[in-house]
């Protein structure tokens, strides 16, 4: 999840972040799906080109996931937990879009809206 956050926030696609790795998008696509694991020299390829320290990759860790990431329990239990929606592309992509409007006074109606509509 950490990995494709930062890969949005930074606007590159799976293609590009591949490129600058070496490797097919569909390799990204996997790793940021979780269903391949992401090696420690990868990880730290990673951070190089997302310009994050390795430790980002680490932050807001659960206790029981770092307790599992030795094998404990299976892949598939670990996946099953619903993912943060700050993690989640459309929060990001609205963000990005949010702050692309220049005019302060229209990003305060936007929110004002994005509230109310909320509750």
């Amino acid at each position: 999840m950490r990995v494709r956050l930062r890969r949005t926030v930074l606007g590159l696609s799976q293609t590009a972040l591949g490129k600058l790795l070496g490797v097919t998008f569909q390799q990204i696509q996997k790793n940021e799906s979780g269903m391949n694991r992401i090696g420690s020299s990868r990880l730290y390829e990673l951070s190089k080109v997302l310009d994050v320290p390795i430790q980002f990759f680490f932050e807001e860790m659960s206790a029981e996931m770092a307790a599992t990431a030795g094998g404990e329990k299976s892949t598939a239990s670990r996946l099953s937990v619903e993912p943060d929606p700050m993690f989640k592309r459309e929060t990001l992509e609205l963000v990005r879009a949010y702050y692309r409007i220049k005019r302060p006074s229209v990003r305060r109606q936007v929110y004002t809206l994005a509230k109310t509509l909320g509750g």
